[in-house]
């Protein structure tokens, strides 16, 4: 079972979550406001966070921008917000999914234990130490990318699709999976991964029209792969 820190100001949310994560045999800590996670997560860790928005010291989606800053822990976002351009943002902003209040204890169960075994599988990071695809170099426990042997400069989703690529050299990756392992989605966002895709193409030094290393298959998904040699064109 995981150890879950809940993230919840409200004491009746936060009992009825503890009560039904511990009699779910989980390991649970509780906290009430966003500073107090942000230390929880920094000096003591966890498996996973169930992150409300609704906190008294810090608007919830600035407290996620801050615990991503820290630790990739899986968090889950608790809101009464069902915005779905808000909902957007927050899964962009690092979040790896949501509920949407008031939801039953099963239902969060059900999604925590997805996220989960989505990481324990095949998360958007190899657990390989180091990829080599090209003149690509990324180093996956530290969060670092060289082209040529030029440091890349990239967001934390860019880097996550980066990596996820280049775990796969040469295979096209459905954009359905793209969306569960990178974006922890199960549907939509074609918009937010070709958006994606184009900042990193761009740090890549390359355009869709003329790529190097990221191979869009129309109505299939995305292939990385090296550049072909001199004299040799890629596939298309």
């Amino acid at each position: 079972m995981a150890t879950v820190l809940v993230v919840e100001d409200d004491p009746l949310v936060r009992s009825a979550l503890i009560r039904h994560l511990a009699e779910s045999g989980h390991a649970v800590r509780s906290v009430g406001t966003a500073l107090e996670a942000l230390r929880e997560v920094a000096q003591v860790g966890c498996d996973l966070v169930i992150l409300d928005l609704g906190l008294p010291d810090l608007d919830g989606g600035e407290a996620l921008k801050m615990i991503r800053g820290v630790t990739n822990v899986p968090v889950i976002v608790s809101t009464a917000r069902d915005d779905e351009a808000e909902i957007v943002r927050l899964l962009n902003d690092g979040a790896d999914d949501y509920l949407v209040k008031p939801f039953s204890g099963e239902h969060l169960t059900a999604r925590m234990a997805a996220v989960l075994r989505r990481l324990g599988a095949a998360g958007p990071v190899a657990p390989t130490p180091l990829l080599r695809v090209g003149g690509l170099a990324i180093d996956v426990q530290r969060r670092e990318a060289e082209l040529d042997g030029r440091p890349l400069d990239l967001t934390r989703r860019e880097f996550d699709l980066l990596a996820f690529l280049a775990a796969r050299p040469g295979v096209v990756v459905p954009r359905r999976e793209i969306l569960a392992e990178v974006w922890r989605q199960t549907y939509g966002g074609d918009q937010t991964i070709d958006v994606h895709l184009s900042w990193l193409r761009r740090k890549l030094g390359e355009t869709a029209s003329n790529p190097r290393y990221l191979y869009t298959v129309r109505g299939v998904g995305v292939r990385l792969e090296p550049p072909a040699p001199a004299g040799l064109e890629s596939r298309p």
